[in-house]
């Protein structure tokens, strides 16, 4: 440790030059020193190892048994220095092998990450995508200690300390199955409330939730039949049977089994933001994948 603490950079480099040239004029030249430089740094070496490390000989110099010892450590320790100070080497999709850790909901996989997979493919084939629950208290923790790279949640929960990157915004559609008898035009506040409706529940097994709040405000309510945890059981409900729900309008777009019309209650919409820890926000591999990400859901 003692050793470690006197030596300087140079005198490392210099010392590799060495070992390589075995001649202090030609050290010199390729480290562009003067001769009289390589030599104080060659005594200062044999000080801090104690050992003469380059002798005379017929040829120029001759390296001792422990020069020996420290060529291949020291090659090794420079190269590896030199790549933990270089610029990030581009990132190439087609040639890489990442697996990346993404938490989202339901929601966020089926209109994020879904649109996103067939370009991912495509571009980057050798990479992996892992897909883990989205747990808003954790995501902070996780993305510090690398258990995530992304994250999908809406904007305004989103926790502080968290780099973000809007998506989208989002609105609310009423939807029913193609073909439900009360859907075939925009029902009237009385109607919308005497229909038999689902409700995504997070936390499970609630039975109100914004739209509940709109209605108490006019002094009316609904009949809420089913409340669930996911917004894929939803829509497999609804093709189902007579239920309908309020819906993001992106879970359901272009889906030929339902119809979906505009409600007569105003519920605020959200947005939708990826988030990232600063500790891979400048990492060529992560930028590739959020503009990617980003692209992928810009329509």
């Amino acid at each position: 440790m003692n050793n470690l603490r006197r030596l300087d950079l140079n005198l490392l480099v210099t010392l590799d030059v060495l070992l390589s040239e075995h001649n202090v004029t030609r050290a010199a030249e390729r480290l562009n020193f003067s001769q009289p430089s390589i030599s104080v740094h060659l005594a200062k070496l044999r000080d801090i190892f104690g050992d003469p490390l380059l002798l005379p000989g017929p040829r120029g110099m001759r390296p001792t048994a422990r020069a020996e010892e420290l060529r291949e450590p020291l090659r090794l320790a420079l190269e590896a220095l030199s790549a933990a100070v270089s610029p990030a080497a581009a990132f190439d999709p087609a040639q890489a092998q990442n697996t990346w850790r993404v938490a989202a909901t339901d929601y966020a996989e089926s209109t994020i990450l879904l649109p996103a997979m067939a370009g991912l493919r495509s571009a980057a084939p050798g990479t992996r995508l892992a897909v883990l629950e989205l747990a808003p208290p954790h995501i902070v923790r996780q993305a510090e200690q690398g258990i995530i790279d992304l994250a999908f949640h809406t904007s305004e929960d989103a926790p502080q300390g968290m780099r973000h990157r809007r998506l989208f915004k989002e609105h609310y559609v009423l939807a029913g199955r193609t073909g439900h008898p009360r859907l075939k035009r925009k029902p009237t506040l009385k109607q919308f409330c005497e229909l038999e409706h689902v409700i995504v529940s997070p936390d499970g097994g609630g039975f109100s939730g914004a739209t509940d709040k709109a209605l108490a405000q006019a002094g009316m309510t609904r009949r809420v039949a089913l409340s669930v945890p996911h917004f894929l059981f939803v829509i497999s409900a609804l093709a189902s049977t007579d239920l309908v729900a309020m819906l993001p309008e992106r879970l359901v777009r272009d889906n030929p089994a339902l119809r979906v019309v505009p409600p007569p209650v105003d519920i605020p919409g959200y947005e939708m933001a990826m988030l990232w820890h600063e500790r891979s926000h400048r990492d060529p591999a992560h930028q590739w994948l959020r503009e990617h990400i980003a692209r992928s859901v810009s329509t």
